[in-house]
């Protein structure tokens, strides 16, 4: 248990039996009346991002989330099988809790595996991952990069837009959060 003037940015609280953690907070003294506590709480499982006000010095019930380095291997069926980086041992992850990061996610990629009592919550991606273009249209004669974009497929299999001059084969970096194109990758 912590109170409310103990919440910092990435502290995991449990409300109402879900996790939920502190992304912003302000603690507010008005004129009159008691202080508060205003914070914005993002749902571990969901992503759903809710404003929460809490009377100053109100009890919080923290959760304990075990982040740990760790290494995708391969997919076995519907689960995704990690090695963690401390000890050797391969965990395998359901889809579910994989969820969209799949579509960004290669074989040997690091990532970070939070986990609260040894359930495993959710995985974060590096910021941004360089892959390989595998699919797309050629482009045509008078292309130029401030031109549009057009839809190609990367070595995981997602489909993300690049600008109209790359081809096949190119190596890019890409915004693991959003699917963004971020630039070539040379080499």
């Amino acid at each position: 248990m912590a109170t409310t003037n103990d919440l910092k940015n990435g502290l995991v609280l449990r409300i109402d039996g879900n996790l939920w953690t502190v992304t912003e907070f302000q603690h507010v003294k008005p004129g009159k009346g008691g202080a508060f506590v205003r914070t914005t709480l993002k749902n571990v499982m969901t992503g759903k991002v809710v404003d929460k006000t809490f009377n100053a010095g109100t009890k919080v019930e923290t959760a304990n989330v075990d982040r740990r380095d760790m290494t995708y291997l391969y997919r076995d069926g519907d689960d995704f099988i990690f090695m963690d980086a401390a000890d050797y041992e391969q965990v395998p992850l359901p889809s579910a809790t994989v969820g969209d990061q799949a579509r960004f996610l290669l074989e040997n990629q690091e990532v970070q595996v939070s986990f609260n009592d040894g359930a495993p919550l959710y995985i974060e991606l590096p910021a941004s991952v360089e892959l390989e273009i595998t699919q797309t249209d050629p482009g045509l004669q008078g292309d130029r990069s401030t031109g549009g974009t057009k839809p190609a497929t990367v070595s995981t299999g997602a489909e993300i837009q690049v600008p109209l001059f790359l081809e096949t084969g190119t190596k890019v970096k890409v915004d693991t959060r959003d699917g963004r194109y971020l630039g070539r990758v040379s080499g």
